[in-house]
């Protein structure tokens, strides 16, 4: 429960919702019990009438006038307080979502390594609804039935302190019964939610690359999958089921009995003359009102259940440790105060980048490094970049060096040595000002669904019009970005489905062109692109270097062949730096791949698949 409370703590916002819904849920409550006391007066009427010592039809008309008064007001508070209830509920889903959401971008890179997209989405969906509609219904319906049970202990205590001390022992009873249930409840709801999660991040991802998964003809093996995890859900159901409905047996048993001693009091105290007909009407409307929560509360504990799993689910993953020098701030989120506030430019992007005169543009001083405790990619890395120079960096497939890339844009840390930019440590500055240093063009171009246009100026939001085909004009992507019937404006597709592999990589080219950043790094930029695709990518990419500081992993010697500069990795250690005239000569891997790109030999063009190198 303590989860629960901690949730309404995030959205503290919502206070005037929190306290509209009390007020609310205490009308429907005043009012409700209201009711029965009017009853109990028409009855007592009916009967004194009867006896010839009535008050007369005027009396009993006045009541019903009460009474429909009674219960206009309580329809019109209860409906006030469901709607409250309702935008309460969903303006809380929309907070925690935005939150998680936000937590999730500033988590590191090492969180998802370990995480499937699918299971992190899934978590979203199913943690956070399972938990506002549980508010929700509390809000709207059991919040004013407690009220009114507190109420009616009281006036119960009035006419029978017997009846109030059973209607007081039936919520510790159910509350102990129901405290068994969970212990072994919440276990198997747990282990039941994990295969929900796994299930779910492997569909998010088969369907994410369907065209994999079809190629292989994959389908029924991927269906087969996932149909096993949710069959392990619905065994664990059987027994789980079976545990609480044994046990709600008891609990309602429990109840029953309660309930048997209440009304034979209630009878047989009317039959001796201690309650009058409208008193023991009253009473039985009463109790009705005290046991009608305690039916619901079955499905309140099922339900509260479910949300408290949920919750504990949603903050496992919100306390997770962001990354140091998150570019997201810790209370990042969604706020109905200023939603529509425009998001603020971050400081530290504006700031200029530390450094100091005639240091090394980029600086790799003895980095040591591993994903895992266990196994070093990287062992004393030094090496440093000059400004305006461009380096390639060649070596077998897992030699580090994407490796490298990911270290320099901040995405995992050293776990040994330093690495610099200008003289500035990249360890202990903002991530967000780190990163708008570095531009990147991956293998994969990586682009999001919606327009052309908002693609090219991903890196810049507030990029105008003309910088935007500028950007794409020198990326050579504005020529077939014109015949596109939208133009700049034409969709995409979910990751730029609609477009070529080469035209999404010109627009990756494009984005990054206008991002104009000092640092560019080409994560084997050409490698997937055909030969006629890769000479305009090139073409842009030549454009975008130009004048800049870049780092460059490639599998063609073509592009290695006019660095200026090539490091080469031998099991993450580097083996030379040289210019490409010098280690041509030298006897190490870069003289290597070019004497195996001279060969015609099966035995030497399979040694060469080894280091992704083509000609």
């Amino acid at each position: 429960m303590r989860s629960l409370i901690r949730l309404l703590g995030v959205a503290g916002e919502l206070w005037p919702f929190y306290l509209g819904i009390a007020l609310a849920s205490g009308a429907t409550a005043a009012t409700y019990l209201m009711t029965p006391f009017i009853i109990k007066a028409a009855t007592d009427e009916v009967v004194a009438q009867i006896q010839g010592k009535g008050a007369g039809v005027t009396a009993l008309l006045w009541l019903a006038v009460a009474l429909f008064a009674v219960e206009a007001v309580n329809t019109l508070v209860s409906n006030v307080g469901g709607v409250l209830g309702d935008v309460m509920s969903v303006r809380l889903k929309a907070i925690l979502s935005s939150r998680y959401y936000a937590k999730m971008l500033s988590l590191p890179q090492r969180y998802f390594d370990s995480q499937l997209t699918g299971t992190i989405i899934n978590r979203l969906t199913r943690s956070i609804t399972e938990t506002s509609q549980f508010l929700q219904m509390f809000s709207n319906n059991f919040l004013p039935m407690v009220l009114t049970v507190g109420a009616v202990l009281v006036i119960t205590a009035l006419y029978s302190p017997w009846l109030t001390v059973l209607l007081i022992v039936i919520y510790p009873v159910f509350m102990w019964l129901t405290a068994l249930t969970s212990k072994r409840w919440q276990p198997l709801e747990k282990a039941k939610n994990e295969q929900f999660d796994i299930a779910g991040g492997r569909f998010a991802e088969a369907i994410g690359q369907i065209r994999v998964v079809k190629s292989f003809t994959a389908e029924l093996r991927e269906l087969t999958y996932f149909d096993r995890r949710y069959a392990t859900s619905a065994d664990i159901t059987v027994g789980q089921s079976r545990w609480w409905h044994g046990m709600d047996v008891a609990r309602r048993s429990a109840l029953n009995l309660i309930f048997f001693a209440i009304y034979a009091i209630i009878f047989t105290s009317t039959a001796s003359g201690a309650f009058t007909l409208g008193g023991m009407v009253l009473l039985i409307q009463l109790v009705a009102m005290a046991k009608q929560p305690v039916q619901m509360m079955s499905f309140l504990v099922d339900s509260s259940q479910r949300a408290i799993a949920g919750s504990k689910s949603y903050f496992e993953a919100m306390d997770e440790a962001p990354e140091p020098f998150a570019a997201i701030p810790p209370d990042a989120g969604l706020s109905f105060a200023n939603r529509d506030a425009e998001a603020p430019a971050s400081v530290d992007e504006r700031l200029p980048w530390p450094s100091e005169p005639g240091a090394p543009m980029i600086e790799f001083d003895h980095v040591t490094f591993g994903y895992d405790a266990d196994t070093e990619v990287l062992h004393d890395i030094t090496f440093s970049v000059a400004p305006g120079e461009r380096v390639a960096f060649v070596g077998e497939s897992g030699g580090g060096k994407t490796t490298l890339v990911n270290l320099l844009l901040g995405l995992y840390r050293p776990d040994a040595g330093a690495i610099r930019i200008r003289g500035a440590d990249v360890t202990t500055a903002p991530l967000q000002r780190l990163r708008a240093e570095i531009g990147v063009v991956f293998q994969d171009a990586a682009l999001f669904s919606g327009t052309i246009r908002e693609n090219v100026a991903y890196g810049r939001p507030g990029a105008t019009a003309s910088e935007v085909e500028q950007a794409a004009t020198r990326a050579n992507a504005h020529e077939f970005v014109e015949k596109l019937a939208a133009g700049y404006d034409a969709e995409i597709g979910e990751r730029g489905i609609k477009l070529s592999g080469g035209q999404k990589q010109r627009i990756a080219v494009a984005r990054a062109i206008l991002k104009d950043a000092p640092i560019l790094v080409l994560d084997e930029a050409t490698s997937a692109l055909d030969s006629k695709s890769e000479r305009l990518v090139q073409a842009g990419l030549d454009e975008l270097m130009s004048h800049r500081t870049t780092l460059i992993i490639a599998h063609r010697l073509s592009t290695i062949s006019s660095v200026d500069r090539i490091v080469t990795l031998r099991e993450g250690r580097v083996d030379e730096i040289g210019t490409p005239a010098e280690l041509a000569t030298s006897g190490g891997i870069y003289a290597e791949l070019l004497a195996l790109q001279a060969s015609a030999s099966k035995a030497d063009r399979k040694r060469l698949q080894a280091y992704e190198i083509t000609a």
